[in-house]
């Protein structure tokens, strides 16, 4: 399931434009126009960050903060305010209302794709019964917690990261070309080159430093990906 993201804005352009940036890399979104319905769809869909479209001498986005995380009780959910140019003295406003990050417009979107990567993984998900798990060597993951440990200590993925390596271990053996894995991990509206694979199985392999497993995620030249089985000294972390 892909993290939602909550896009609060009165502007649809502005919410078309950042919707897409995030769809294109894993995310889900959904726009909530004003206070209410923010707190509304927060409650509803227990979104895993939300997002502030900051217009300029307004006080919404500092009142959309404060009781997002007062009413909700969720101190840990991400705010991200998105500041128009020429409005920094909301700065001080955000903070107090218990902002976690602002960002001046235009901002980068990896930068905010980052920031959001690290801020999700470290919200502690929703329990769930009857939670599938998937393990292989020294990994184990929980679908539907979102969740992922290397010998008893916990790694973040961002979602593309997750779905990969999620998808590897259902299938450990099977060579995947770059084409088959971005039908299986990317949604089917988003168009994804063959070298964003490459960049998101680098991210993965970055992130699993401490497994057996980044050593067998093998690259098979002309032909794609495949995670092989760990033998067992592989499995005790042994080369």
């Amino acid at each position: 399931m892909k993290p939602l993201v909550l896009i609060c804005s009165q502007d649809a352009e502005f919410y078309l434009v950042y919707s897409h940036i995030l769809n294109v890399d894993g995310f889900e979104s959904e726009l909530a126009g004003g206070l209410e319905e923010a707190l509304a769809m927060a409650g509803d869909r227990e979104p895993q960050a939300v997002v502030l479209d900051c217009q300029p001498a307004s006080a919404a986005a500092s009142n959309i903060c404060v009781r997002l995380k007062r009413e909700l009780r969720r101190g840990d959910l991400p705010v991200v305010a998105l500041i128009a140019p020429g409005a920094g003295n909301q700065h001080l406003d955000l903070l107090k209302a218990g902002i976690d990050e602002s960002f001046v417009r235009p901002i980068a979107p990896a930068k905010l794709l980052d920031h959001l990567h690290a801020k999700v993984a470290s919200v502690r998900p929703y329990k769930t019964e009857n939670a599938r798990s998937l393990c292989c060597g020294d990994i184990e993951m929980g679908i539907d917690t979102y969740r992922v440990r290397c010998n008893g200590q916990e790694i973040h993925l961002g979602p593309i990261e997750f779905n990969l390596l999620r998808h590897l271990l259902e299938n450990p053996g099977k060579v995947f070309s770059r084409g088959e894995l971005i039908g299986a991990v990317w949604p089917d509206n988003i168009h994804v080159g063959e070298r964003t694979v490459d960049v998101h199985i680098s991210r993965l392999r970055r992130a699993l430093e401490m497994s057996s497993l980044r050593r067998i995620i093998r690259t098979i030249r002309s032909a794609g990906y495949s995670l092989e089985e760990p033998t067992a000294e592989q499995a005790m972390g042994q080369s």
